[in-house]
Formats: C-alpha cells, sequence, structure tokens
C-alpha cells in the first residue's frame, strides 16, 4: 500500500546515519527495515508519497513510532538559533534523517560491538550473530535472520562468540546475556525510568560506558535529551565549539542535533582529520 509522509524524511540518510545497522537499500530504490521480529520493506515513490509492505493498521500502530514521526524534524530545525550557525548547516545536511525506535535488545549488543569499530565491521558482526543464532524468515525479497533473543543465546561461550572477532567485547556480551536472560536487568521494565535512572542501569551492564549507555538510551527508548559523545562528536566540539557541547541548550531536542552534527561529520570527514 501507499502512504504519504510531508515532515522531513530520507530514507537514504537515515540507512547512513550510525544508529542502524541492519537496513538494506535495494537498486530499485526499496529500503528494507529489521527491528525485533519486524520487517519492513519501504520506497519513495514520488513527492511525498512512499510504498511500504504492512498495512495501514501496522505502520500506524509500530512503524509510525518506529521512525518517530510522532514529532516534527522540520519544526525542530527550525528552532535551531541563528546564533549556532554550525548546527544550522549540520541540520541542512541532514535534512531527512530520523531517531529510531529500535529494539533495545539488539541495540545493547550492537553498541557492544561497535566500541572502536567501523561501521562495516558492525554490520558484519551483528549480521553475523543474526545468522547463526536467529531464525530465519522468508519474505517475498530475500531470506533474512531475526537478530536472536536472550534466549537464543543463553548457551553461548567466549568461544562460540570468537567466531565474530569480537575481541574484548565477546565478554561484555556474555555479561549482558546472563543480565537480561536472567532477569537481573529487565529491558521492558526499565524503559519506564527517567533519563537519569536508565542511563545508570544499561551502565550495569560490563562495558556499557556512557556513549553506549546514551546511544541506547536514545536509539531504543527515544530518549532524545540524550547526546552520545563519541570520537567523531569530540572533534567537532572541538573544532566548532571550542570544547564546550551545545548540546545543553538544546533541551530534549539535544539527541536529534547530536545525530545532525553526527553525519554532517561523516560526509565532511577531511574537515576534522
Amino acid at each position: 500500500m501507499n502512504i504519504k509522509i510531508t515532515d522531513d524524511f530520507d530514507l537514504q540518510k537515515i540507512t547512513h546515519s550510525g544508529q542502524c545497522f541492519r537496513v538494506k537499500a535495494f537498486p530499485d530504490g526499496m529500503y528494507r527495515f529489521i527491528t525485533g521480529s519486524n520487517v519492513l520493506y519501504i520506497k519513495r515513490l514520488e513527492r511525498s508519497f512512499y510504498q511500504i509492505s504492512c498495512t495501514e493498521a501496522r505502520w500506524k500502530d509500530f512503524w509510525h513510532s518506529y521512525f518517530h514521526l510522532d514529532r516534527s524534524y522540520r519544526r525542530i530545525r527550525r528552532q535551531i538559533p541563528d546564533t549556532d550557525s554550525y548546527m544550522k548547516q549540520a541540520a541542512a545536511s541532514g535534512l531527512g534523517l530520523r531517531i529510531l525506535r529500535q529494539e533495545p535488545w539488539e541495540m545493547l549488543i550492537t553498541f557492544i560491538i561497535s566500541q572502536q569499530r567501523t561501521i562495516p565491521s558492525i554490520k558484519k558482526a551483528v549480521e553475523g550473530i543474526a545468522q547463526v543464532y536467529g531464525d530465519a524468515v522468508k519474505t517475498d525479497y530475500e531470506t533474512i535472520y531475526l537478530f536472536p533473543s536472550p534466549a537464543q543465546m543463553c548457551r553461548v561461550t567466549l568461544e562460540d562468540l570468537n567466531q565474530f572477532r569480537l575481541g574484548y567485547r565477546s565478554s561484555y556480551i556474555l555479561n549482558a546475556i546472563h543480565k537480561v536472560y536472567g532477569g537481573e536487568l529487565d529491558l521492558d521494565g526499565i524503559g519506564d525510568y527517567d533519563d537519569t535512572a536508565l542511563f545508570h542501569a544499561l551502565k550495569s551492564v560490563r562495558g556499557v560506558g556512557d556513549k553506549v549507555a546514551n546511544c541506547i538510551a536514545l536509539f531504543s527508548y527515544g530518549r532524545t535529551s540524550l547526546a552520545p559523545v563519541d570520537t567523531w562528536i569530540k572533534k567537532v566540539i572541538d573544532k566548532e565549539y571550542q570544547g564546550q557541547a551545545p548540546f545543553s541548550g538544546y533541551g530534549d531536542t539535544a539527541g536529534i542535533m547530536q545525530q545532525y552534527m553526527f553525519y554532517y561529520a561523516q560526509q565532511n570527514k577531511g574537515r576534522y582529520q
């Protein structure tokens, strides 16, 4: 069926935003998104119209929220003050980005893997884990593998994880599996926590530091007041803001500003090397 999206929405920019690692782009302009057991194929047709593979009811019930379409990013961009010329430039470059509401367990493991790794190597490891431990699902386009649940990974050993070349991250993933599968960390329950409590709950997993906890909080729980600071964001802050992060001035849109900043830095790497 076809739907209309009138707010900022760019599938290619979302795909390359550094928050999702299993999106697939097809030569005909179709994009595939996976989160949990949910799979969507979506393609831009013309202007603001898109072809989607789900029903209208499912789009409204699930995917609308997944793409954070209950907030106007156009309005958010227009609220950037003229005094922050860099952020205005970054937002213009990143026009169409959205903060995705992804499955917390997958994001926990994914962002543990992401530490000191390139995006291609993160994608390879996440896809490998899905293919070995996840359920196969055949669609009209392909056979895909869902990301495995904690129960599906509960018997995984360090030796098993070594096949994915995760190095020191393997022990962190094992700790995450044990905490979540054993009930010590309730990923659904902590969704009711405030930002600070959520942040500290996520950090109870070995290897989850400030940056990873903020990424999970932002990209799984929709905590847009939190802005992860990785190597690229730190470079931007040092070069463009004299070492003083601007995010505190953006309140509950700080995480969205961080995405604009990250995307712009990725598109202009020479400026920060």
